[in-house]
């Protein structure tokens, strides 16, 4: 993600402020120009502040609950590009809810950004698209003992409020032995399966997809079964991300796919950070890596991974620094990085 400036005062602004912490102005994202503005109330609508911009714009409608800083132009729609995904969301009048919502669209909207900068196709309902993406956020019915549970089927991922609760999310990585689960790990993890369709499955990609993966017809309900009863096989370090990548082809190309999205918002923040490593003298004796890929528009994944390794590594360390588990708990080993490589030529084809 990168980092935005304040148009009017030059304030450095994330990508979820909503008000210039320098000049006390509301602030609001611009999906399609891709920018972070100032904006001034006129009348019903908001003009750029400070832009002499005859256009006037609207904030979506989820801003006024204090869950979304996009706007869409005066004649556009009453939500933005992020939130026209949304097809169910919990019972706002309740306040835990409403807190865990917030939190679920602040992780979705940095999903969105990460799927338009990549240029990779977001239908909605309306579109007439086949399979469009569509968003379903669930609260637990406290008079059952069945919880939701977060997935995908069909073009409908599913995220359970209680993913957005800290210390339940946290139990549940450890209770499952998890070295890594966060809010957005599993927004980027349900929408490969959603890109698996549009990518391989109706994309021609099916033969190396299964050359690489494996093949996903193979039963899913008995793959789910044997790993939670068995566990990930000895040595699966060597050929998958995480130990639930080996669980079923799906779930490794899902796993990939998240790992991917991992990879090239880090990057843009670090680029954006003017971040430099000294990982070690390279092959022409030279001892830093300037972090300048462009991690939207890389070539290959070998410039991507050039960058990434080395950042990891200080990643890593600089939380040990501070008495906390690594950041970053992977190891890509070479069968991992050539499964990268096949998403990431999947997506530069599609951005043709």
């Amino acid at each position: 993600m990168k980092l935005f400036q304040c148009q009017c005062c030059g304030q450095v602004l994330h990508f979820e402020n909503t008000v210039c912490l320098s000049c006390g102005r509301s602030l609001g994202y611009l999906p399609g120009p891709d920018r972070m503005v100032a904006v001034e109330p006129d009348g019903a609508l908001w003009a750029v502040a400070d832009a002499g911009d005859p256009q006037r714009w609207r904030f979506c409608k989820n801003w006024e609950r204090s869950a979304c800083n996009w706007m869409v132009r005066e004649t556009g729609p009453d939500y933005c590009e992020a939130c026209r995904h949304n097809r169910t969301v919990p019972d706002l009048a309740d306040p835990e809810n409403h807190r865990r919502w917030q939190r679920i669209e602040m992780a979705k909207r940095r999903l969105i950004y990460t799927l338009c900068r990549l240029g990779l196709p977001r239908p909605t309902l309306g579109d007439g698209h086949p399979e469009p993406l569509i968003f379903d956020f669930l609260a637990d019915d406290p008079g059952s003992v069945q919880r939701v549970l977060t997935g995908h089927a069909g073009g409908v991922v599913t995220i359970s409020l209680t993913e957005a609760d800290d210390a339940e999310r946290e139990a549940m990585r450890t209770r499952l032995g998890e070295a890594y689960r966060t809010l957005l790990g599993h927004f980027r993890h349900e929408i490969g399966h959603y890109y698996w369709d549009l990518l391989v499955r109706d994309g021609g990609a099916l033969d190396a997809f299964r050359a690489m993966f494996g093949d996903e017809r193979a039963d899913y309900a008995a793959a789910l079964d044997r790993h939670y009863q068995n566990g990930p096989p000895a040595g699966w370090e060597a050929t998958h991300v995480s130990a639930y990548a080996t669980m079923h082809p799906w779930e490794d190309w899902a796993e990939t796919w998240a790992h991917y999205l991992h990879m090239v918002d880090t990057l843009e923040t670090a680029a954006a950070l003017g971040i430099q490593i000294d990982p070690g003298v390279d092959n022409h004796g030279q001892l830093t890596a300037e972090i300048d890929v462009n991690p939207w528009r890389a070539g290959d994944t070998g410039r991507l991974l050039a960058a990434w390794l080395p950042l990891t590594v200080a990643l890593n360390a600089l939380n040990r620094s501070m008495g906390q588990p690594d950041l970053y708990p992977f190891a890509l080993a070479a069968p991992v990085q050539q499964k990268l490589a096949f998403v990431h030529d999947l997506v530069m084809t599609r951005q043709g």
